[in-house]
């Protein structure tokens, strides 16, 4: 199985702005990707990284084993993904870069529930990782894409799976999420927030994080 994820390398966690500067972000965001990579690496699936731009020098401080290729696409993610879909010759998984708790048996639940498109949605519904081994079914990304691929998949006759996965669910967009990685993870992102000065805050029985 190709598997695939996708990396905003300029501007990426630009909802992130109002608690990090745009070299924070970067350094963030780059910290997740070595993650996810680090994560399935763990598995029998060797994944490649589709980034709008080459990985510029801010990659140094969380390189990518050198067995990950990096595949240039200057297209947003909807047409990326959906070039690489076209071209496939065989199953597809996309696994997104913002995926900081992914473990590698979450990763291996996803490969091996079946189904021709097998999904895990994102809190708020998104779709944070996908297998496709439908070679008519094609992503978008904008709004609830979660329902917009349950219809994709439904319209072309393919059978679904869906994933409850709380690892998968859980993606790093904006600035309240960062509790969840502080709570549940001790890796690169986790260990990034807390040399940049991030600490949990408990208040009112609601978990946040300060600075």
């Amino acid at each position: 199985m190709r598997v695939v994820v996708p990396f905003a390398t300029e501007r990426p966690k630009t909802r992130l702005d109002g608690v990090l500067t745009a070299d924070e972000r970067a350094a963030f965001a780059r910290a997740m990707l070595a993650d996810v990579i680090g994560a399935l690496g763990e598995t029998d699936h060797t994944p490649e990284v589709l980034a709008t731009a080459p990985l510029d020098e801010a990659s140094a401080l969380y390189p990518l084993p050198s067995s990950v290729p990096v595949q240039v696409d200057e297209r947003v993610l909807t047409p990326a993904v959906n070039g690489v879909l076209e071209d496939a010759n065989g199953p597809v998984a996309v696994v997104m870069a913002d995926l900081a708790l992914v473990s590698p048996a979450a990763i291996e639940d996803l490969f091996s529930t079946e189904g021709e498109v097998v999904l895990a949605p994102g809190q708020g519904g998104g779709t944070n990782a996908l297998c496709v081994r439908h070679r008519d079914f094609r992503v978008d990304y904008h709004g609830a894409s979660y329902l917009d691929h349950l219809a994709r998949a439904r319209e072309i006759g393919a059978s679904v799976g869906t994933i409850d996965s709380f690892r998968l669910a859980t993606d790093i967009d904006e600035p309240e999420d960062l509790a969840e990685v502080l709570l549940h993870s001790e890796k690169r992102a986790a260990g990034w927030l807390r040399k940049a000065g991030f600490s949990l805050l408990v208040t009112d029985g609601r978990v946040g994080v300060t600075r």
